[in-house]
């Protein structure tokens, strides 16, 4: 079954309480997403840790419910 936005933004939100996400769509399926996520928790982290940071909010999620997701991460201006 897909995960619809809402869904995703909620997860990463829960564990990332000061991020601002943004989800789009990449396809019309609820299957296939890009979140942007923006949080000052990243400072000082790798792309690579940050990304593990968002797929660990997911809770295993990943090639399940989701089955695509397009990640964009920075640290607030």
């Amino acid at each position: 079954m897909p995960m619809p936005a809402a869904e995703i933004e909620a997860l990463i939100k829960a564990a990332i309480p000061d991020a601002d996400v943004v989800i789009e769509a990449l396809v019309d399926d609820n299957d296939h997403w890009l979140a942007r996520v923006t949080s000052a928790q990243f400072a000082g982290k790798s792309r690579v840790a940050q990304h593990k940071m968002v797929f660990a909010a997911l809770g295993g999620r990943m090639g399940g419910e989701l089955h695509a997701l397009q990640l964009h991460t920075a640290v607030p201006n």
